[in-house]
């Protein structure tokens, strides 16, 4: 039986990887969960410089979910480089370093940074808000999304995925910017925005009024949008938004993801991860599936 899949000429030993910014680096998880069992960890978002991320409250829970409005908050690439890759080669597991950025310039020069460092693939989070545009977010605009993914692919050296996000009028025409400006991956979805109102305090939950939502209530969302895009290019799909079982993560392969990322299950359910893994083998045993690769878009064959 084989687990392995192929993420842009990467070898992952199974497609079961951690999504940005729900397992740091993977320090705070690695007495709970060997990491040596997981396709790939993908890192908390770097940038070229600290971020302090927003002001507090910035977590809410919400029904089917939770909303977050933590801004990115993280050391920037020279304590990452310092710290977080030296923890993570010691785990034999594939490094995906998310890059986030407020300029073009910004995601640029992490990116420059990262070309010698030892890291698998570079995951860009073009969600952030893109300030000299007026604060619209890079993954909206699909000018905006293959300018970026071109000016990134220039000076990447490890293969590029573009995370996209889901809060635009047509998710495929994103997919095919980010394909045409040359990326080598996507990932999909990031959180949908969301807000929380304190009926008792007549305040808004989160101190920045709007957060990102994520968790189970987001899923049917996240697999019609992996879906649609596997449809519409022909790159390799990282699917996530609500996945905590293997049955959710199956969900996304058979609608064309090629791996999977697991988010906010990690923060109620630490072990969620090889739990997916063994949960996916279990299937695969099951169905007599000998190949994984049979199952990645099979609602269509």
């Amino acid at each position: 039986m084989n687990m392995k899949v192929n993420l842009a000429g990467v070898e992952l030993k199974n497609p079961v990887m951690t999504a940005s910014g729900t397992f740091g680096s993977g320090e705070e998880y690695s007495e709970l969960v060997d990491l040596n069992r997981l396709g790939a960890v993908v890192t908390k978002g770097v940038a070229n410089v600290p971020w302090p991320g927003n002001p507090t409250p910035r977590i809410a829970e919400v029904y089917g979910g939770m909303l977050n409005a933590i801004g990115l908050q993280n050391p920037g690439i020279d304590v990452f480089c310092e710290r977080g890759i030296p923890f993570l080669k010691k785990y034999d597991t594939k490094i995906i370093v998310n890059v986030c950025g407020k300029t073009a310039e910004d995601y640029c020069q992490v990116v420059e940074r990262l070309a010698e460092e030892p890291v698998d693939l570079l995951e860009i989070n073009i969600s952030c808000p893109n300030v000299k545009e007026g604060g619209i977010a890079f993954g909206q605009d699909p000018r905006a999304v293959e300018d970026i993914t071109s000016r990134i692919k220039r000076l990447a050296k490890q293969p590029v995925i573009m995370k996209l996000s889901p809060n635009v009028t047509d998710i495929a025409e994103m997919a095919r910017a980010a394909q045409a400006g040359g990326a080598d991956a996507l990932s999909l979805i990031n959180t949908l925005t969301g807000m929380k109102i304190d009926i008792h305090r007549r305040a808004f939950a989160l101190a920045n009024k709007t957060g990102g939502m994520s968790g189970p209530a987001v899923k049917p969302v996240a697999v019609r949008m992996v879906y649609q895009v596997a449809q519409a290019v022909d790159l390799p799909i990282i699917g996530m938004g609500g996945i905590a079982t293997a049955e959710d993560a199956l969900e996304f392969i058979l609608a064309g993801a090629t791996a999977v990322s697991v988010g906010t299950a990690n923060f109620y359910n630490p072990t969620a991860t090889v739990e997916i893994v063994d949960g996916i083998g279990e299937y695969m045993r099951t169905y007599g599936v000998k190949d994984i690769s049979e199952l990645i878009g099979a609602v269509n064959q």
